[in-house]
């Protein structure tokens, strides 16, 4: 018999703070955490971003009494998963899984300054140094596939689960704002100088952020949390379009939508609400426009959460789906920041105000490059 998946404690870490309640009352407040960053060690020239403090990190951190010397994203990591372990007062026995996801992991200690060896570049390592941390029984699993690992890790969560493998797992992501990411970025044209502005006519780019995020993924209804949702379809398609342009036809985000929706047995105008991807470029936005209406979700409401973070990459889907979490235990559909004026060729309802509205189903979409998609379906516990 397969098991259902629901998802419960979570810690966002994130330039609002370092628990989830913080995120979440910010941008209820329409709040964004982008700042116009001077870091010339980084990139040249200012940027936005969103940052988590330096210095607060080292606080919480230091509370941890780690017994070994850790990068910038591991202590993180170790921040979040900390207080999201804690929370459920869970003992970590063979039954409980770990799932990292990441896009670039511990790319920053390849940097010249870096004190660490440059073998702790391997997403490996950093599997090891988490799992070793907190004692886990099973090996640490790393989840790195673009900027869908997010969302694909809670997928993978609930497989593992439904198959019998564990009956609970930590699953944990982040990124950060590095010389790598932003030159890469860069290159591309793809970055903004102003904050970014998904879906909207007057938009021009990305902005870069960094979180970390973690949330438990469980068969057992027993010691749930108020936001807690119920996971009911989940797939992920790859129509390797290009190495870095998403499909002109959005077939892999509209094969992963549909399926999901398949899977949770669900008609379309049964989501509440679409928690997209909306990195702010010209194509992605509009891709994901072409595939919502060839989905036929064209009148579900939709944000995107990165006028608040930025794209925060392999953490990205995992964050969002935290926020929507949230975002359906207080029925609110938080604003899309940033949107003004649609500026993709299909019509989309894109959420311009935060509004309180009864709501019980999201569905949480991902793309990434190398024509990665990913698409879950979550339902609020209870009520």
């Amino acid at each position: 018999m397969m098991s259902n998946s629901y998802l419960s404690h979570n810690t966002i870490v994130s330039a609002y703070g370092f628990d989830s309640a913080n995120a979440i009352h910010q941008i209820s407040n329409e709040v964004s955490g982008l700042q116009l960053t001077e870091d010339p060690t980084i990139l040249p020239q200012p940027f936005f971003s969103s940052r988590v403090s330096g210095e607060a990190l080292e606080e919480k951190y230091d509370l941890l009494n780690p017994q070994e010397r850790h990068t910038r994203l591991e202590k993180m990591l170790l921040v979040s998963l900390s207080k999201t372990i804690s929370a459920s007062n869970m003992e970590l026995t063979d039954r409980v899984g770990l799932l990292i996801s990441t896009t670039k992991g511990n790319i920053d200690v390849l940097e010249q300054e870096s004190p660490f060896p440059e073998e702790r570049v391997y997403l490996s390592a950093l599997g090891a140094t988490i799992q070793r941390h907190f004692g886990f029984q099973n090996q640490a699993i790393v989840l790195s596939n673009a900027c869908v690992s997010g969302v694909l890790a809670i997928a993978v969560a609930k497989r593992y689960i439904s198959e019998g493998r564990f009956d609970h797992v930590f699953v944990v992501g982040g990124d950060l704002v590095t010389q790598f990411i932003l030159s890469g970025f860069n290159a591309f044209q793809a970055l903004s100088d102003t904050p970014c502005r998904p879906y909207c006519k007057t938009r021009s780019g990305i902005n870069i952020g960094e979180v970390a995020a973690s949330v438990l993924v469980t068969n057992d209804t027993s010691n749930l949390v108020a936001e807690s949702v119920k996971v009911l379809g989940e797939a992920s398609c790859n129509d390797a379009n290009h190495i870095s342009g998403p499909s002109r036809t959005g077939e892999g985000l509209f094969r992963s939508a549909t399926n999901a929706l398949h899977q949770a047995h669900l008609q379309a105008d049964e989501i509440d609400y679409i928690s997209a991807h909306g990195t702010a470029t010209l194509f992605n936005d509009e891709m994901e426009a072409i595939a919502f209406n060839r989905a036929g979700l064209q009148e579900t409401p939709l944000n995107s959460l990165k006028g608040y973070f930025g794209h925060t990459l392999g953490a990205s889907g995992l964050l969002e789906t935290i926020i929507g979490m949230h975002s359906l235990h207080q029925n609110t559909l938080f604003a899309s920041k940033g949107f003004q004026e649609l500026g993709v060729s299909r019509p989309l309802n894109i959420i311009e105000r935060t509004t309180k509205k009864p709501i019980k189903t999201f569905l949480k979409t991902a793309s990434g490059f190398g024509g990665c998609n990913t698409a879950a379906i979550f339902q609020k516990v209870g009520d």
